[in-house]
């Protein structure tokens, strides 16, 4: 199945909202492409749900070239989960992801997300419901909900749920990411895996830069994959090793560029978030952001480009 074909260890980009689209999946895939990609957050209430299942959707759009790619979805019913994991096989994808590691307060105050750790009983119902739809599942988590010492108990109970691969990020929900993720407890963790579910491929999340770090710590501890997050603003070619100079990052910021009118993406407020990534190092690069984040629309970050020479 899904999980069982790659060479370890191997990389993973993180999901993250309003991050990782199809755009922005792209712009990783020409920088330099993990072994393993997956979407943004799906709420699997707007997929079963007729007036949320365009954005649904939307959000759950590949190209092939993407695969291999798993599907993050979020939310309590399990019910919707067992709509949506149907849903996702007839779409193509071979592997889902349950989200129970979100800390956003919004997704918390749902039920869902980072919530979910603390309803064990909930999480069992949606994976069993995820799984009917014949489709390697996997979860994201963390250490936690409100103290470290949660994955002591917490972990070795998602590890019974046989599971295709499970993710921790190794912070608790109350820590976000406002402390350094607990290295430490990784060889511990993995010993619980080995012992509970050795089957079960373990991914570590959480303040990894780049591959190289990711793949030398898999190999030192004996976890499968590294999945890196943050790391990729830091770095768009994180994934290859490869330190760009400021030419290559404004060439990648172009394509983006194309990429957002090529998807006809509505918004384009939600761009903007990505312009630190590029300018790092340009000439200017202060007064160059500050330029783009006033624009209101691509045309005129183009022009901004142009008039700066780039």
């Amino acid at each position: 199945m899904f999980w069982d074909k790659f060479k370890q260890p191997f990389t993973v980009l993180a999901p993250m909202e309003g991050v990782t689209d199809i755009v922005f999946r792209q712009i990783v895939a020409r920088a330099g492409r993990p072994d393993v990609f997956f979407t943004e957050f799906t709420n699997v209430y707007s997929y079963a749900n007729e007036n949320g299942r365009t954005n649904a959707l939307e959000r759950l759009r590949f190209l092939p070239s993407e695969q291999p790619i798993v599907a993050q979805i979020w939310g309590k019913t399990p019910e919707n989960y067992a709509l949506l994991a149907e849903g996702l096989k007839n779409l193509g994808y071979l592997a889902v992801d349950i989200n129970t590691g979100c800390p956003d307060k919004n997704v918390v105050k749902s039920g869902g997300g980072s919530a979910l750790i603390k309803s064990p009983d909930l999480v069992a119902e949606i994976i069993k419901a995820t799984k009917t739809a014949d489709i390697d599942v996997s979860v994201k988590t963390r250490l936690g909900y409100s103290k470290v010492e949660e994955y002591q108990t917490w972990l070795p109970f998602l590890l019974q749920q046989d599971l295709k691969a499970l993710t921790v990020h190794l912070r608790t929900k109350k820590e976000m990411s406002k402390v350094p993720a607990h290295y430490e407890l990784i060889p511990e963790i993995v010993a619980m895996r080995n012992e509970i579910a050795p089957k079960t491929k373990l991914i570590f999340n959480g303040d990894i830069p780049d591959a190289e770090t990711g793949l030398e710590m898999a190999k030192k501890f004996g976890f499968d994959g590294a999945m890196i997050g943050r790391g990729v603003f830091a770095n768009p070619f994180c994934f290859t090793g490869h330190q760009p100079t400021p030419a290559k990052l404004i060439e990648l910021l172009k394509y983006h560029l194309d990429l957002w009118e090529q998807y006809k993406i509505s918004k384009y407020e939600p761009l903007k978030r990505f312009f630190k990534v590029y300018v790092h190092g340009t000439r200017g690069a202060s007064d160059l952001r500050a330029k783009l984040m006033d624009t209101k629309n691509v045309a005129e970050a183009r022009e901004i480009l142009k008039k700066e020479g780039l």
